[in-house]
């Protein structure tokens, strides 16, 4: 797992595929027929045909996000929430499968949620705020003496990309190819740059779960959460689909790299077949504007497939019915 250069969002990206954690997510073995009927039957259907992805102007050239294209997707269904920690403790029971943290040992955990930071001075140069804590994973978010006991609604976090694999495996599904991911968050709206509307706070309410104060020292939770919100938190998109911004980076199928060239309409693009990291999209709660300014519907990020933190989830897709 990459110790090198996290930020607010994520362990930040170079390519990397480390065998070992690939083969141990390939080999997950299919959960039974009415898991996977059940597990399916769970997917929100959304429309086929044409949008237009990206931004018009990037906040980070490097994010390559822009400019628009236009895209026409095939219908597909996606989750309506982030796998949760109860959905992924399931998985877990029924096919015995251990996390990259689990095996590697440690996780990186934002500063503010650890009630004793000091006790894990470990971190990056010049990003205090990403301790490296030993025994951190997604059972254990805050490392040793944690638990999802009362999370169990909550994102599950501390996921790999091959750990996201492993459990598309076992529940007959997929990821969600970026442009699937991003037509699904807009929810049937043109060029907004929330689920909802272009307002940031619509109505006064907040909307998503992202940072409010001064990042990274002071949160002052205006939102109702300091950490992750449970996945059915705020109201859900046009496609009945929740926190499609904010609470948690979401890993999609994709390759990191420059969009397709070519003035025409991308069909059901993938992505590069390599590239500088796995694509994550949707922002999470630790996204502000004065760092990381990525909780728009456009925004994505990347990061080392084996990355792991308190902030990194998914959520699930399967082709049309």
């Amino acid at each position: 797992m990459s110790e090198e250069k996290p930020t607010c969002c994520a362990p930040a990206g170079g390519e990397q595929i480390t065998d070992a954690h690939l083969r141990r997510a390939l080999a997950i073995g299919p959960a039974d027929d009415s898991t996977r009927a059940a597990l399916a039957a769970e997917l929100r259907p959304i429309p086929g045909g044409f949008f237009e992805m990206g931004a018009r102007k990037s906040t980070f050239a490097a994010d390559l996000d822009s400019p628009r294209r236009r895209v026409r997707l095939d219908p597909f269904r996606i989750s309506a929430t982030a796998v949760s920690n109860a959905e992924f403790a399931r998985f877990v029971a029924a096919s015995g499968y251990r996390t990259v943290a689990e095996h590697e040992g440690w996780s990186y955990v934002f500063h503010l949620l650890l009630a004793r930071a000091d006790d894990w001075p470990e971190h990056p140069p010049g990003l205090r705020w990403w301790r490296k804590v030993d025994g951190a994973y997604w059972a254990a978010p805050e490392g040793p003496g944690s638990d999802v006991a009362t999370r169990e609604d909550h994102p599950a976090t501390h996921i790999t990309w091959y750990d996201a694999l492993a459990y598309t495996r076992w529940a007959g599904l997929r990821l969600p190819s970026e442009a699937e991911w991003e037509r699904a968050g807009r929810g049937g709206l043109v060029n907004k740059k929330f689920p909802w509307g272009n307002e940031l706070v619509p109505g006064g309410a907040y909307a998503m779960n992202t940072w409010q104060g001064r990042f990274p020292d002071e949160n002052s939770a205006e939102d109702g959460f300091v950490g992750t919100a449970p996945v059915t938190a705020y109201e859900p998109n046009g496609y009945g689909l929740y926190n499609m911004t904010g609470n948690v980076w979401e890993w999609v199928a994709d390759w990191f790299g420059p969009r397709a060239p070519g003035p025409g309409p991308l069909r059901n693009p993938k992505g590069p077949e390599s590239g500088s990291g796995k694509v994550q999209r949707g922002g999470s709660f630790l996204c502000h504007v004065s760092y990381c300014d990525r909780y728009h519907v456009h925004s994505r990020t990347k990061n080392d497939p084996d990355s792991s933190t308190s902030n990194s989830g998914f959520r699930v897709a399967a082709d049309a019915g």
